[in-house]
């Protein structure tokens, strides 16, 4: 009884592709495979629909981080000018205490009434 070994092969297996002879000659060593991506099969480009979704979901978080950076700068805006106004009430405030010990009170409100006109004369 011998069994004969068919050469058809099985139809669920593939034969291997023919790589051809490595061309150093020497059999022992594996074939190279190509190195290109495409000859793997694997599609490296995307679709015209998802490219537009992509670049559409980038703009938006840009505009939205453009938003959030244009908000803190407008915020640390604020804050400066508020000490910046707070420090000149101060100042001012300091000033008018020392001339208070020189000057008579009436001279003093005269004197800061006259300021804040030149204040505003300046200003337009």
């Amino acid at each position: 009884m011998s069994k004969e070994v068919s050469s058809t092969p099985i139809e669920g297996e593939q034969q291997p592709k023919d790589l051809g002879i490595v061309k150093s000659g020497r059999v022992w060593k594996e074939g190279k495979k190509p190195l290109r991506v495409r000859s793997l099969g694997i599609s490296k480009t995307s679709t015209w629909e998802k490219r537009q979704k992509d670049r559409l979901a980038l703009k938006g978080f840009k505009e939205k981080a453009r938003e959030l950076k244009e908000e803190k700068e407008q915020e640390r805006k604020r804050v400066i000018e508020a000490r910046k106004a707070h420090k000149l009430a101060k100042e001012e405030k300091e000033r008018y205490e020392l001339l208070a010990k020189k000057m008579h009170a009436k001279k003093l409100e005269r004197l800061r009434k006259k300021e804040k006109r030149n204040k505003l004369l300046k200003e337009r």
